[in-house]
């Protein structure tokens, strides 16, 4: 059975860290701490690897900086889970 994560997660995970990341980065580090097979959902999304929810966050504008080394946005942060 595959293992379904909220995508808050993540962004709780790049909260705590509080360190630049780029996508291949951050992509490990999804997969270091939920494993390669997780799938990830959001409100609006689901069964999405870790390639499509980093795509997923930075076109709904979670992050800041550039693809060479970017953070979560704060403001973006919602507060429901």
């Amino acid at each position: 059975m595959t293992t379904q994560i909220h995508g808050h997660e993540v962004i709780e995970m790049m909260v705590t860290a509080q360190q630049d990341y780029t996508v291949e980065s951050l992509k490990a580090a999804i997969i270091t701490k939920f494993g390669p097979e997780t799938r990830f959902h959001t409100c609006s999304a689901e069964d999405m690897d870790a390639d499509a929810l980093i795509g997923f966050l930075a076109q709904r504008g979670k992050f800041i900086g550039s693809p060479d080394g970017f953070r979560i946005n704060p403001a973006t942060v919602c507060d429901h889970g």
